[in-house]
């Protein structure tokens, strides 16, 4: 049901950089009239809802309040490797969620959003 989201950044050269190098991806930056965003790319080959990195005065990065957002990955083991390195902060490593449901993991972005991670391996 959820067709796009959007994660508030304080800065987002930096945010960019903390995402494309967790995930290894490139994400596309858009500026409309001062309302800055960074698109997540999208494969409609793939489920799953993409979204944004979002920097407007509106829009404030939080720790604890709020959705918090899973990103699916083949084996969260890779992306986590590369939290720190990228100016993050893992929270929670990769925990067993149970009854067959995977793994997840906690982690804090650059601009201090919490997010999560997902995978069956």
């Amino acid at each position: 049901m959820v067709g796009w989201f959007e994660i508030p950044v304080g800065d987002m050269k930096r945010a960019k950089q903390f995402y494309d190098t967790v995930f290894d991806i490139s994400i596309s930056l858009h500026d409309f009239g001062g309302l800055k965003m960074g698109w997540f790319p999208n494969d409609p080959e793939k489920k799953g809802a993409t979204g944004s990195l979002i920097q407007h005065e509106m829009y404030r990065p939080s720790a604890t309040d709020g959705a918090l957002v899973y990103f699916s990955c083949k084996d969260l083991n890779a992306e986590l490797s590369r939290v720190e390195e990228a100016g993050g902060t893992i929270m929670k490593q990769k925990t067993a969620i149970g009854e067959g449901h995977g793994f997840m993991a906690l982690l804090t972005d650059t601009e201090g959003n919490r997010i999560a991670l997902h995978s069956q391996a």
